[in-house]
């Protein structure tokens, strides 16, 4: 048992090491280069904190099981996201080294960086909740129950919240309005995404889900 662990542990590190380290190498590239890229504190910091995001997703569980029963039709989504994601690791830092469409200076980069360490947290957070229930595709699990005590007892879908947080921030970081438009370009996708697994939490627990919808929020009480 501890063999597989341990061998699944450096699976999730060579695939977390690889994904993470091809958008940080893009990041740089769009930047100019490492000299130019680590000139600015706020980019170095972004760099720290995307790199703590990473390990400690190693070890808050998930993973991409099809499991029980899988709603196929939305695996588009992954592509999508893999898609902004190379856009959204290059484009910024790109759009910041030629200054195009800048904002307003080093307190739009900082802030940046707040957002994706707290918006990471909180993608972070729903899948140590969920374990082995949370899965990178739409589909139950075995075992599967519905959630609905802590950030779960408000809103639907924290960690897409966390995403959209992150994003925006890593935009923000490198001060520029392309990183913000980069950030929106998740919600479609995402909406998608929420629709899917809606769709099949109403079909497995029925009046059950439908009761839990009605009084939380999909990602902003009061808002949506």
């Amino acid at each position: 048992m501890e063999d597989v662990l341990s061998r699944s542990l450096l699976i999730r590190a060579f695939a977390v090491a690889l994904s993470v380290g091809l958008y940080l190498a893009l990041a740089i590239l769009g930047g100019g280069g490492i000299e130019a890229f680590f000139s600015n504190p706020a980019r170095a910091a972004l760099v720290v904190v995307t790199l703590a995001l990473g390990v400690a997703s190693l070890f808050v569980g998930g993973n991409l099981s099809a499991g029980l029963r899988e709603d196929r039709g939305n695996r588009w989504v992954i592509w999508a996201f893999l898609i902004i994601g190379l856009l959204g690791a290059y484009l910024p830092a790109w759009a910041d080294r030629e200054n195009v469409w800048t904002l307003d200076g080093d307190a739009v980069r900082w802030f940046g960086v707040a957002l994706l360490a707290g918006g990471g947290a909180l993608r972070l957070w729903p899948v140590a909740a969920l374990g082995r229930r949370f899965s990178g595709l739409v589909a139950i699990q075995p075992g599967h129950e519905l959630v609905t005590v802590g950030l779960y007892s408000r809103i639907r879908h924290p960690s897409y919240l966390g995403l959209l947080i992150s994003a925006l921030g890593w935009g923000l970081a490198f001060n520029t309005a392309v990183g913000v438009l980069v950030a929106l370009a998740n919600i479609p996708p995402l909406v998608a995404r929420m629709n899917a697994e809606e769709r099949l939490l109403t079909s497995e627990f029925g009046a059950a889900y439908d009761a839990y919808r009605a009084h939380t929020a999909r990602l902003i009480p009061g808002l949506y």
